[in-house]
Parts: structure tokens; C-alpha cells; sequence
């Protein structure tokens, strides 16, 4: 299962260095979106290709 750390802040949300577990990604009309999971199971987030790439960094 793929790991993802946030590297920037999401307001009201989550800090910068959270965990994220990748559960499932999806396209629709050539728009990849992506269901992420934070580590401590509290909450999911949604985001675009684009934000995965711009907030997001690979852990494996």
C-alpha cells in the first residue's frame, strides 16, 4: 500500500508531515482523483492528480 506525507498545510485539517495511506484512486473523463487516508484513521481527504503531485510526497 502506498504512503504519502503532506508537505504543506491543509487549513482546519491536517498539519504539514501527516501520513496518509493511498485507499483508492479513480478517472473519469481523463481527471484522476485520489482517496486518502490519514494514518491515524481519523479522516479521508479527496484530491486531484494535481494536488497529490503539489502537496503530497511518496514515503512507500
Amino acid at each position: 500500500m502506498k504512503m504519502f506525507k503532506l508537505i504543506v498545510d491543509v487549513p482546519s485539517a491536517y498539519k504539514k508531515g501527516t501520513k496518509f495511506f493511498l485507499i483508492s484512486h479513480s478517472e473519469f473523463i481523463g481527471v484522476k482523483s485520489y482517496v486518502l487516508l490519514a494514518e491515524d484513521l481519523k479522516g479521508k481527504i479527496e484530491v486531484t492528480e494535481e494536488e497529490l503531485r503539489s502537496k503530497f510526497v511518496s514515503i512507500h
